[in-house]
């Protein structure tokens, strides 16, 4: 219990010699300076508040307005309106002071009239999206609306620096799409994968459902839509993430590897440093908005929520539901190692150097002491069943030493865990990436803190990864933060024996033991899930393939966005592992409305099935082919287009089928809908969402990307990544219970698709003499 000693900071007592006061200087000393700490937050929260709630305004416009008014009215003018004389006449006084006052809040009134006119005409101007829909690249001209546009966004969008939540007032809702046209879309979806016979009974479905019970359901989400900032988020939310009951780990948490090209250091302690760095530079940007928006082709904003929720925070289990748990602040992170917890102190004073964090790192892992009884496994908690973690979370873990530790944990910044096994890439042993990728999604199943909203890990070679928690935010949250952190490493960080570089200023706080009392029922409790925990392991088969034949280079050149291209070999090697079309899904976001995340795209179309079975037809020719697989690829760029600007199918079913549970009453068209498997789950990672990703300085900064589990038993998760010019990842899981899917065998389909869509283009282009 020495951490609980050097907690107490003052002592009072009496004795028969009179009273007895003993107080910690240096204790004392760090209150008053985390006191200190607090109230700075506080300040630049409001004055980030100030900044966000005026912009694309500022505040210096007010005291300008002020001076021209209070100018124009003592020169005897009158100022617009009259303003300023009919304030002085209802206070019904004439002196100067309150003819002062009177001109302060007739500047008030035109400033804060410009501010709203400034935001709700920028709100305006963001809703127009016909920009999205228009060709790019060369040869292709950009029409007078969207020019016009584009001249007015840039006039309103203010001139001063936005911060990171500036533009969060200014985005419009989510627009919430007309019945009939989700009805039309769903049915065009569905059509490649049914036959005759069972698509006029979905279409009798449809029907039954738009001219019956959908139109209430329509209504009450119209409502909704209208009340809330965004009728999807909160619903998405509790219902897909906190109200799911079925183990994190695979089903849900997914993972991120480093820049596989890159090894700036093989010291375990001062990698962590370095990531530990960053992240909390990172941390500090987002408390103080200075983080930039991410701004698409400079332009158009989108929504920076989710980013609020990077650091302190972590997910709660409840016996039905759990919930996010978020806090302003931090000043400990905590790191595992071999079995053990530790708390470590980052700020002292100010946030501690990558070489001040070195020495507790190396002090963690030169500790050679035992894990405590239960303590070794404890995560596997967080991984397993989410009843049974709440109802073990509520016995054993409610107070003493067990809640002490556990809020701990739950109340870091984030969660470092030093494995004992290095993450190995050896472009000669693919079986290696397959490891590290499997060592990222689950590790042991009892070596990550599932709960918490990202864990970072170090491998012993100085290899770096991630697994994040999916409830609080997307994928593009979390690889902008693992982009910013990878870049960092293009500093020099470590000297030639590759320690962090430089000299610790002040002693760092030593590491704390967390102390556990884990009884007999509480071991059993944690053995119950490791079963489970151990048992998702076992099924789970990770396949990580590197393409480097071509890229997204060549794919231009063809003139057919590389998206679209490479969902359609994905179709085209599902096609020929399964012998049919699935339903597939390709997530795509909503960030351009506020608090936006997701929308469902559906690749496989009409358009891309002709294409699909045109490639193995010997009859077809070239020509013939090429020209399908353009009108897929234009289908496909559509339909994600129109999943951006709020058109999308399934959030808007989503959204109609909780307000039926809410109402109770039963659609048989929603119920078949919704439980529809998607055995082909797809997403794309984002690769250089900011400016400081260039490719052409530093070629080696390329992330592998991340993956997650499948969603279907029986189904892909194949998550990929652009990655440069003349590559892309591909992450494919699948399940080894499921005897139709194989990841490794699927992975040599994309591999084959990729290869004879390439040789079709290049027969092509030597038919009719294009380069």
């Amino acid at each position: 219990m020495a951490e609980a000693h050097s907690a107490v900071a003052f002592s009072f007592s009496i004795t028969h010699e009179g009273w007895d006061v003993n107080f910690d200087r240096e204790v004392l000393h760090l209150v008053w300076q985390s006191g200190i700490r607090s109230w700075k937050k506080r300040l630049a929260r409001f004055q980030n508040s100030v900044h966000n709630g005026v912009y694309p305004g500022h505040l210096w416009s007010l005291w300008l307005i002020f001076s021209i008014v209070t100018a124009v009215h003592f020169l005897g003018n009158a100022v617009p309106f009259d303003l300023a004389a009919k304030i002085t006449y209802l206070l019904n006084e004439t002196s100067v002071r309150w003819q002062f006052t009177a001109c302060f809040l007739t500047a008030l009134i035109y400033w804060l009239t410009i501010i709203f006119t400034l935001r709700y005409t920028l709100k305006f101007l963001l809703m127009y999206k016909g920009w999205m829909y228009e060709k790019r690249g060369k040869g292709s001209k950009t029409s007078l609306p969207t020019k016009m546009w584009l001249i007015c966004v840039r006039i309103f969008s203010g001139w001063n620096r936005p911060k990171l939540y500036s533009f969060q007032g200014s985005l419009p809702r989510l627009p919430l799409p007309s019945l009939h046209d989700t009805m039309s879309r769903y049915l065009e979806s569905v059509r490649p994968l049914l036959d005759d016979q069972n698509y006029e009974r979905m279409q009798r479905l449809a029907s039954e459902f738009e001219n019956g019970i959908g139109r209430k359901l329509q209504r009450y989400l119209w409502l909704k839509s209208w009340w809330s900032s965004n009728y999807v988020s909160d619903w998405w939310e509790e219902y897909v993430y906190l109200r799911g009951r079925s183990p994190l780990m695979i089903n849900s948490n997914f993972y991120g590897i480093d820049a596989i090209f890159m090894k700036p250091t093989t010291n375990q302690a001062a990698r962590a440093a370095s990531a530990i760095s960053s992240c909390l530079i990172l941390r500090r940007l987002v408390e103080r908005q200075e983080l930039e928006p991410i701004m698409i082709q400079g332009l158009v904003p989108l929504c920076s929520w989710q980013y609020e929720r990077i650091f302190n925070t972590t997910r709660i289990p409840g016996l039905e539901t759990d919930k996010i748990q978020h806090l302003h602040d931090s000043n400990h992170i905590v790191v595992y190692h071999k079995g053990r917890y530790f708390k470590v102190v980052i700020y002292k004073g100010r946030i501690l150097k990558p070489c001040e964090i070195q020495v507790q790192i190396q002090q963690i892992l030169d500790d050679k002491s035992e894990p405590l009884p239960g303590e070794e496994k404890l995560a596997a908690l967080t991984a397993g069943e989410r009843t049974h973690w709440a109802n073990v979370r509520r016995m054993f873990f409610g107070k003493g030493v067990n809640k002490s530790s556990l809020d701990t944990i739950e109340k870091a910044a984030f969660l470092v865990t030093l494995d004992d096994l290095p993450y190995d890439y050896d472009a000669a042993d693919p079986d290696k990436l397959d490891n590290y990728g499997k060592i990222l999604l689950h590790g042991k199943g009892y070596d990550r803190w599932f709960d918490k909203s990202f864990t970072l890990c170090i491998g012993n070679n100085g290899r770096i990864g991630f697994n994040a928690e999916h409830s609080w935010a997307d994928a593009a949250v979390v690889v902008h933060l693992w982009e910013y952190l990878i870049l960092d490493e293009l500093n020099k960080r470590y000297d030639e024996n590759g320690n962090a570089i430089g000299t610790p200023e002040i002693t760092p706080p030593t590491p704390i033991r967390l102390n556990w009392e884990i009884k007999h029922e509480c071991q059993g409790a944690i053995d119950k899930s490791m079963k489970v925990v151990a048992s998702l392991i076992q099924d789970i088969d990770l396949r990580i393939y590197v393409h480097n034949n071509y890229g997204k280079g060549f794919i231009k050149r063809c003139r057919l966005s590389p998206d679209a291209y490479l969902q359609m070999a994905l179709q085209l090697a599902y096609y020929r592992d399964a012998g049919k079309f699935d339903l597939t899904y390709e997530a795509s976001m909503t960030r351009l409305y506020r608090e936006g995340r997701t929308e469902t795209v559906r690749p496989c179309t009409v358009q891309s099935s002709k294409w699909v079975k045109s490639m193995e037809d010997p009859n077809c020719s070239t020509e013939q082919r090429v020209q399908l697989l353009i009108e897929a690829c234009e289908k496909h760029q559509t339909a994600y287009q129109d999943a951006m600007c709020g058109k999308g199918i399934d959030r808007h079913l989503f959204c109609l089928y909780v307000v039926s549970k809410y109402l109770e009453v039963e659609s048989p068209f929603l119920q078949k809908v919704l439980s529809e498997p998607w055995r082909l789950s797809t997403s794309q990672t984002p690769h250089g969402q900011t400016g400081r990703m260039d490719l052409n300085k530093h070629p080696n900064c390329i992330s592998a990307g991340g993956g997650f589990g499948p969603v279907a038993d029986d189904g892909y998760g194949v998550s990929y990544i652009i990655a440069g010019e003349d590559m892309f990842f591909f992450h494919i899981s699948n399940k080894r219970s499921s005897t139709k899917t194989d990841c490794h065998r699927f992975a040599k389909r994309i591999e084959k698709a990729l290869s004879d869509m390439k040789a079709l283009y290049v027969d092509y282009q030597s038919h009719n003499g294009k380069n």
